[in-house]
């Protein structure tokens, strides 16, 4: 059950849409919160809250880099679910 719990938190995390923007720009590779509000829309901390989710949920990464913190997909298991989703719906987000 515990294993159930933490897919459904992830896939609930992915669905919101200013989360799937923050990951359809994070596929172009790492970013700072400045760059994401510029590829994805928001304010900052409306992004801010947003990453927050996402790293809490395991969907990305974060690392410092002198002052800032640079964000990015956890993995090519996270790219391969957002490719999946867009090829259900015969979409594409580029």
């Amino acid at each position: 059950d515990g294993d159930i719990f933490e897919v459904c938190a992830q896939l609930k995390a992915i669905s919101e849409p200013s989360r799937f923007k923050i990951l359809l720009a994070l596929r172009q590779g790492e970013m700072c919160v400045y760059h994401i509000v510029e590829a994805a829309g928001g304010t900052q901390s409306g992004v801010s809250h947003q990453l927050r989710i996402l790293r809490d949920n395991r969907i990305i990464k974060s690392r410092r880099d002198g002052q800032n913190i640079v964000y990015s997909l956890a993995d090519a298991h996270v790219t391969a679910l957002l490719e999946l989703a867009c090829a259900h719906l015969n979409c594409k987000f580029d």
